[in-house]
């Protein structure tokens, strides 16, 4: 067992409070801190000791991948680890943003790699399916609405600007009227600062009057605080809008169209940094790869969590290989640690947990401490009086 050193990523989007008061610091840190990352990316491998000696997730892994992970996982995933799991805190929206498939990451890469261009638009070949808790109320836009909402939504507005859009949703293929609608508003929207504008200025007027759409509405409104002109404010708007509340978690599949404004909550995901990006960023937008990537059909949904047998654990399982999160709120006599093989890393939320490992190894976790469970460190169990997630890799790759 292996207390994780956590890479904090300090993007513009986050909060300068929430991580700190995870962590129990008592001064909120000097700038933002979006997220906290415990895993083996090579873009922030979280630090750890190992053997007397300072070293990395990533290092550890690759040093004995079968040790490390177990040999079907290590075998599956070519010796990586597969997910990574982090705390995120945006105090910002983040971008509107897609994420690969497995095929569609590979490709696209290799093609990369094979032009000679240098770094790209896809930092990897792996997909990035991921999984979001709720820790506080967390506010998102996840996939495209239903096609009449959406034309509802715009024509609430009552602007004449919004026409090209409606009449696409209103006359094109019902399979690809989403993703269309989506390329007029983004190819109109950096072309014509007035249609952003415009719309704002509506939903201004529009989210002071009660009604199904007004906290979709005033969403642009606070967006565009922190975009402003952002095509992606108009793009919003064919997007679900929801609140989260605390203990909700959301699986968002490969395809599937999505942005986090604001919130707090633990975050599993493929081991990857494939993003391709939509609106509301300063970063690279490309409007082709995003609308060939983009699955209209995707439906994002809530995951209902079932009970582990034995224990107070609940799984969290989605239809993915990549990975898998566990949630237990300790209390009373130690209980199993699940999955009990395979590469894992714990997180200690809130309160305390003690694990111990068969032998009488121990190691303590306190509020947002974490550690690095090889698939060596079989049968561990848990006790104390806090919330401990725990992530593992998902059906078929190679845990129990």
């Amino acid at each position: 067992m292996d207390l994780i050193r956590p890479i904090i990523k300090p993007y513009a989007w986050g909060s300068r409070e929430a991580l700190a008061r995870l962590q129990g610091r008592s001064v909120p840190s000097a700038g933002p801190e979006a997220e906290l990352w415990m895993g083996a990316h090579p873009a922030g491998p979280a630090g750890l000791t190992r053997d007397g000696r300072a070293t990395t997730l990533h290092e550890v892994v690759a040093a004995a991948p079968e040790r490390e992970l177990g040999g079907e996982c290590a075998r599956r995933f070519g010796g990586r680890l597969p997910f990574l799991l982090k705390v995120l805190a945006a105090e910002q929206p983040l971008s509107i943003q897609v994420h690969p498939d497995r095929e569609q990451a590979r490709t696209a890469f290799a093609a990369q790699l094979a032009a000679g261009t240098g770094p790209g638009t896809y930092a990897d070949d792996w997909p990035k399916p991921e999984l979001l808790y709720a820790l506080t109320r967390f506010e998102v836009l996840a996939g495209f609405r239903e096609r009449d909402e959406a034309v509802a939504v715009f024509d609430g507005l009552g602007l004449a600007d919004v026409r090209p859009v409606t009449d696409v949703l209103r006359t094109g293929d019902g399979a690809t009227a989403p993703t269309e609608a989506l390329r007029t508003v983004l190819e109109t929207g950096h072309g014509d600062s007035g249609l952003v504008a415009a719309v704002v200025a509506a939903c201004e007027r529009r989210a002071l009057v009660p009604g199904p759409y007004a906290a979709a509405y005033d969403a642009v409104v606070r967006m565009a605080g922190h975009h402003p002109g952002d095509p992606g404010l108009v793009a919003s708007l064919l997007m679900r809008h929801r609140v989260l509340e605390p203990g909700t978690a959301l699986f968002m599949p490969a395809g599937g169209l999505h942005a986090y404004l604001k919130g707090v909550g633990v975050e599993l995901m493929a081991a990857s940094d494939n993003v391709l990006r939509a609106g509301l960023t300063t970063k690279e937008v490309n409007i082709p790869e995003l609308l060939r990537v983009t699955d209209p059909s995707v439906r994002v949904p809530v995951v209902r969590p079932s009970g582990v047998p034995g224990s107070r654990t609940r799984a969290y399982a989605c239809p993915v290989e990549e990975f898998a999160l566990y949630r237990s709120e300790l209390g009373g006599p130690p209980e199993p640690v699940v999955p009990s093989s395979g590469p894992r890393v714990a997180l200690c939320v809130d309160g305390s947990a003690l694990l111990r490992g068969p032998g009488g190894d121990e190691l303590s976790l306190g509020p947002g401490e974490s550690c690095f469970l090889s698939d060596s460190d079989r049968d561990v169990t848990a006790q104390g009086d806090g919330t401990l997630f725990v992530a593992g890799t998902g059906a078929g790759a190679g845990h129990r």
